[in-house]
């Protein structure tokens, strides 16, 4: 007889890694495929971050006066200047600044103001809407009738209304250091009403389902339910809105600062910067606005795109 070797036990398969399984879900998939949407996100990443490390980005700290240099006003882009021999990348403006550096530190405002006031509108809406939906009645009538009030007027009107009332009540001595936190509590009141409204139809249409039900019928509180149990199923239009709104939110932003209502000229923002620029539009100094505005229109075109993705990746109709 011949010895037979025992049988090699066969190499059990590693499970896949977190990361794996998540590049191979259907979420980041779906993005590889959309090369328009890897455009914005490269696009998107680029200026987040260029402005959230614009201190070690920028060549030059425009808001420090013991850098500037008067004589380098109204330097082209890429040219030295003819006194002093300083060439800049995308040109100064008419106080010797860096366009370059400027575009940086303002993008870092106009950011977080956009951030800041979508995080409140969202908030504030997905609440309101989750009580209005869930509770109904009284006080579904009460939210829902503001919210309509509030739709029948342009939200840049609204937002100026809040910013003019809330300046108003604030001491001049703080208007300037509290201006920034006043642009975001207008542009964040003007906002809410669309989270509020879709929250509200979502929740209509949860509560009424049988883990809802269940839920009630082992005691659990309303406050719980609507956190615990019919919130994590409406979070994503909010999230799809919440991009949408950050594009738009960014806007009007910049819409307030070149009305000369909203970011103070000691903290420019882009806005600030477009209507700086436009004074000396037709005086040959182009690169002062065009710059900032490229900027602007960049940022906000790549969150949109950005968005109608995501709106089309969360749809299960579109699976």
């Amino acid at each position: 007889m011949t010895d037979t070797a025992p049988p090699i036990p066969p190499t059990p398969e590693r499970a896949p890694s977190r990361l794996s399984r998540a590049w191979q879900s259907d979420f980041l998939y779906s993005f590889r495929r959309a090369p328009v949407a890897v455009v914005s996100f490269c696009v998107v990443l680029t200026l987040v971050l260029c402005a959230v490390f614009a201190p070690l980005v920028a060549p030059h700290d425009p808001f420090d006066p013991a850098t500037l240099n008067l004589m380098n006003g109204f330097t082209p882009p890429g040219e030295a200047n003819a006194f002093t021999g300083d060439t800049f990348l995308l040109g100064t403006d008419d106080q010797g600044r860096d366009v370059f550096s400027t575009i940086l530190y303002g993008m870092r405002i106009s950011l977080f103001v956009g951030f800041s006031a979508v995080l409140l509108a969202m908030v504030l809406g997905v609440v309101l809407g989750l009580l209005a939906g869930y509770s109904g009645g009284w006080t579904e009538t009460i939210i829902m009738r503001v919210a309509d009030v509030q739709l029948t007027f342009p939200a840049i009107l609204v937002a100026m209304l809040i910013f003019g009332i809330a300046k108003g009540i604030t001491p001049p001595e703080y208007r300037d250091q509290m201006a920034i936190w006043v642009l975001i509590l207008a542009i964040g009141l003007s906002d809410w009403v669309q989270f509020a409204r879709v929250v509200r139809g979502a929740t209509l249409v949860e509560k009424n389902k049988e883990y809802v039900q269940a839920a009630r019928l082992v005691g659990r509180k309303p406050l719980s339910i609507m956190l615990r149990h019919i919130l994590p199923n409406v979070l994503n239009p909010v999230l799809v809105i919440a991009t949408i709104s950050l594009a738009l939110a960014i806007i009007a932003e910049a819409t307030l600062s070149f009305l000369g209502v909203g970011a103070p000229p000691t903290k420019p923002s882009l806005g600030t910067l477009i209507r700086i620029g436009q004074e000396f539009m037709f005086s040959g100094e182009w690169w002062i606005l065009v710059f900032p505005a490229a900027t602007l229109l960049a940022l906000a075109l790549s969150i949109n795109l950005l968005g109608d993705w995501l709106r089309d990746a969360l749809n299960p109709r579109l699976r």
